[in-house]
């Protein structure tokens, strides 16, 4: 059986530098285990690494497919506490450069979200669920 969990999302990078910037900006902290070309932010519960999009493809032996304003397929998402505090998160994006897609809106149920575009076009949804809960690290039990 294979372990069902995630422990570490690893972002491809175009310039990872400035993707490493952008999310410091936004306040998260890097653990010590990154190196020049290797960052790793601590979160509530998965790891978030940072990497080379074109060394990340010559490990998987794929092809890096590197279209500018393209979707991905996968989002993010930052669940926050509070109402609230879907609105204060993309007003921070906003000061460090993060592209906003939607503006914070009340959503069905009770919630709340938005969503924004890192520089490298990743994109987060940030949301409030009322019938969400939390570990004390923070960590998503129940959406």
């Amino acid at each position: 059986m294979v372990p069902q969990r995630i422990s570490l999302v690893t972002i491809g990078c175009i310039d990872l530098p400035s993707l490493r910037q952008f999310y410091n900006d936004l306040g998260w902290q890097e653990t010590n285990h990154g190196y020049v070309d290797y960052a790793v932010f601590k979160t509530a519960g998965v790891l978030l690494s940072l990497y080379s999009v074109e060394k990340l493809a010559n490990d998987s032996g794929l092809e890096v497919q590197t279209t500018e304003n393209v979707f991905k397929g996968v989002t993010l998402a930052i669940n926050v506490d509070k109402p609230e505090q879907v609105n204060s998160t993309i007003e921070q994006v906003k000061i460090v450069g993060g592209r906003i897609l939607s503006e914070p809106n009340d959503a069905f149920g009770g919630g709340r979200s938005a969503s924004f575009a890192d520089p490298e076009n990743n994109i987060w949804e940030v949301v409030y669920n009322p019938d969400s809960t939390f570990d004390e690290r923070g960590s998503m039990l129940t959406i």
